[in-house]
């Protein structure tokens, strides 16, 4: 079929149209430069410029106090959950941990290399269908680890640990997606195919004084003090990828995250609802753990799955196959969905089921 799909996928994920054609224009040339913004060298002052604004609006629009250093770095989710332990955790420590999915699970097991883990809940016997429960955080952690939105299982945490440990979480489907107190973190890391650009490139927001808790001499690419006291340019930097983040958060800042918000709760619950008054359809988080990033929900029979994906394809819907790990469905809500986009789907959920 011809023509741009709705892009539902877990990630890469939507992007905003305008920040696509700005991103489109700089590949030809960047802002009246002679080069491509693939060409521009990333210790000249137009990479600088970039940069630096992307640190600015990422401390401006989370709202954090001038205590918080920006980086943005290589590898992904899965070298955040080594460099953190590798960075803060010592042989003889403990580190503790709130099992609440699959990203969480791989967490645990890299951090178990470096040093002790606690898991402090568990909602694995669930089929982590719901936000673990936890009583008392310890305080002789050297941190607590959480993933507060689960993208395989659509659960989010609503409430946040009150700990006086350090608190370190993974945000990478939901960052950006609503207004929180981002103080209360010693460290959040996000990558950013989901609410800020495309892939190749992870966020990470530290605060100073938890730079001076490593445990371990390291080499610089993995030292989170010596990458932050060069602004992130150790290395050559995704120079492109930070760049489409930075237009993210140009748009972010112009729609403002508390509109970004109420839309997202809109978006979720038009979709909750359809799914919850369908005969086909059934929701999988409980309802009390429900994300509104991520919507997960299967068939009652399932031998028809392929064939509901197959019928939105058609009408100009893709990226909602569940997890390979899970199967079902999967619809992600990310900030680049418009409320349209969501009743044009809710639309063909109930043309199908006729």
């Amino acid at each position: 079929m011809s023509g741009k799909l709705i892009n539902f996928n877990a990630g890469p994920a939507a992007l905003p149209e305008e920040v696509i054609r700005e991103a489109a224009a700089a590949v030809i040339e960047y802002n009246n430069s002679g080069l491509s913004i693939l060409e521009i060298p990333h210790r000249d002052k137009l990479f600088l410029d970039i940069i630096n604004e992307a640190n600015l609006l990422v401390k401006e629009l989370l709202h954090l106090n001038d205590d918080y250093d920006v980086l943005w770095l290589q590898g992904g989710g899965r070298l955040q959950f080594s460099m953190i332990p590798m960075n803060f955790l010592g042989e003889e420590e403990y580190a503790g941990y709130i099992d609440s999915g699959h990203w969480a699970a791989d967490a645990i097991s890299a951090a178990r290399m470096y040093g002790r883990t606690d898991v402090i809940a568990s909602s694995k016997e669930n089929n982590y269908r719901n936000i673990p429960s936890w009583t008392e955080i310890p305080d002789h952690l050297s941190y607590l680890h959480i993933t507060t939105n689960n993208t395989i299982y659509g659960t989010q945490f609503r409430q946040l640990p009150d700990t006086s440990v350090p608190l370190i979480a993974d945000m990478s489907s939901e960052l950006f997606s609503r207004v929180i107190d981002y103080n209360q973190f010693s460290l959040i890391y996000a990558v950013a195919q989901k609410n800020i650009g495309p892939a190749g490139v992870t966020l990470v927001v530290v605060r100073r004084a938890m730079l001076k808790r490593k445990r371990r001499t390291l080499p610089g690419i993995l030292d989170y003090a010596a990458l932050s006291k060069n602004n992130s340019i150790l290395n050559t930097p995704p120079v492109f990828a930070i760049y489409c983040s930075l237009l993210t958060l140009r748009w972010i800042k112009k729609q403002g995250l508390e509109t970004i918000e109420e839309r997202n709760n809109q978006k979720s619950a038009v979709l909750y609802q359809a799914v919850d008054e369908s005969r086909l359809f059934y929701g999988i988080a409980e309802k009390q753990s429900r994300s509104n990033m991520n919507v997960c929900f299967r068939m009652h029979e399932e031998e028809r799955t392929q064939q509901f994906i197959d019928f939105a394809l058609s009408q100009g819907i893709t990226g909602i196959k569940g997890h390979r790990s899970v199967g079902g469905l999967r619809v992600s809500l990310y900030n680049a969905i418009r409320f349209e986009d969501v009743l044009h789907l809710v639309q063909v959920m109930k043309e199908f089921e006729r």
